[in-house]
Order: structure tokens, then C-alpha cells, then sequence
């Protein structure tokens, strides 16, 4: 009898394969309370950056991107108002181009989706009535609109993907800390129990890569059987 597949176990939602989020420190975000005072530095690990505990004038506290080169006390403005200053936040409208920016909105008012990673930064290329032009990371160009907030600087962090593991064993338990899955094995790797694509001797095996046709939502691995295309050549009408 063989065994559900990785996908299987991983869809079934066992805390072995949940992410603790039980542990993160809580949701990022843009504001528009004014000024924010930076009360203290903290590691969270649902990201890769480090985050910055601030508060309001409201007195209310949150969580934000923290930008290189901000230390505890340090005064962060947001709106209209905000100098182009690293760590302050303003409408992508009224940052001039080629600024070093993060934490870019997709909407307005949506707290920051882009360019949040540790060590990231992006720029603005061109400038419109109706459209800002961002170069991301990726060097790939996005459209945004000119009243989404994006703040200045470069995420925190920079540096952290040039850390070389030299073990196996050192990523096995920084991986089983985040509860990832790692490592992840192909299936033409594994025995005939485990996976479809298993057993033999070779990679090569003597059997389709193509799911059954009428194979269920777990069993679709390797190359999904697509419906008919192209003209219907000889066929009934």
C-alpha cells in the first residue's frame, strides 16, 4: 500500500507542515497618523528584516519596515508634509525620481505590499498625471498609482542571503525553526511507495509523466493532462 504524497500531507493542515504564526510579532504597515516615534528594534520571524516598534501621536503603537541607518528615538514623518528623509513616507507623487524606495503600497491606503524583503530597494523611473513607474529588485517595471505611499530608504538587513550555511545540519534546524519544508526531494527521487514518479533504478522512468485524466486534486503531479486545443481537425461537429 503506498503513502499520500507531499502535497497530500501538506494540504491536509497538520501543524507539521502550519507556520507558526503564533510567534510573529504582528502586521506591517503604513499609517497616516502623523509622526511616529521609534521605541525599539525588534526581530520578528515572519520576516526577514527587522522591524521597528513605533508610536503614534495618538499614543497607539504598531510595527513598521525598519529602513538602514534608523536608531531607537528617532522621529518618523508620514503624509504630505513628510521631508525626503530615510524612514519617512510619502505619496509616490510627490517623491522626486531615481529616490531609493520600500515598502511601496498597491492600492492606496493598503499599509505597503512591495519591496519588503531584507536588503531591498527599488526606484522610481518616470513620473505621470495618472501612473508612477517603479523598477522593482527584479528590475521588472510596475505601474502604480501616484497617491500610493512608498517610504525612503533600503530595508534593513542587507547582507543576509551572503551568510553561507557550510552544513546541512545548521540549515536543518534553522528551516525546522521557521517550520519549513526542507529538504524538498524530487519525486523520480523517491521508492514507487512514496510517489508515482518512484522506484527504478534510473530517472528515466517507463511510465507518463501526464496525470490521469480523471486523477483526483492530490494525485495531479508531473505534467497536468490539458484539455484539447487547436483546430478540430476530422472531428464531428
Amino acid at each position: 500500500m503506498g503513502k499520500n504524497l507531499t502535497q497530500q500531507k501538506r494540504g491536509k493542515g497538520s501543524p507539521t507542515y502550519t507556520v507558526p504564526s503564533f510567534r510573529f510579532k504582528g502586521k506591517t504597515q503604513n499609517h497616516n497618523k502623523g509622526a511616529a516615534k521609534v521605541l525599539d528594534i525588534v526581530n520578528d520571524q515572519g520576516h526577514s528584516a527587522p522591524l521597528l516598534e513605533v508610536e503614534y501621536e495618538d499614543k497607539t503603537k504598531g510595527l513598521i519596515v525598519a529602513p538602514e541607518g534608523i536608531k531607537v528615538n528617532d522621529i518618523l514623518v508620514q503624509g504630505e508634509k513628510a521631508d525626503i528623509k530615510t524612514g519617512n513616507s510619502l505619496f509616490l507623487k510627490d517623491i522626486p525620481e531615481g529616490i531609493q524606495i520600500f515598502n511601496i503600497e498597491l492600492k492606496p491606503g493598503d499599509g505597503g505590499k512591495f519591496v519588503k524583503a531584507s536588503g531591498m530597494t527599488a526606484r522610481i523611473v518616470s513620473k505621470s498625471k495618472s501612473k508612477i513607474t517603479i523598477q522593482l529588485p527584479s528590475k521588472k517595471q510596475k505601474e502604480f498609482h501616484p497617491d500610493c505611499k512608498a517610504t525612503i530608504g533600503i530595508v534593513a538587513g542587507s547582507g543576509r542571503p551572503e551568510k553561507p550555511y557550510l552544513k546541512a545540519g545548521i540549515k536543518f534546524k534553522v528551516m525546522k525553526a521557521r517550520n519549513k519544508y526542507w529538504p524538498s526531494v524530487s519525486g523520480t527521487s523517491m521508492n514507487s511507495v512514496d510517489h508515482p514518479f518512484g522506484g527504478s533504478k534510473s530517472s528515466h522512468k517507463g511510465r507518463p509523466k501526464n496525470a490521469p485524466k480523471n486523477a483526483p486534486p492530490g494525485r495531479k503531479v508531473g505534467s497536468i493532462r490539458p484539455r484539447q486545443t487547436g483546430r478540430n481537425k476530422g472531428k464531428r461537429k
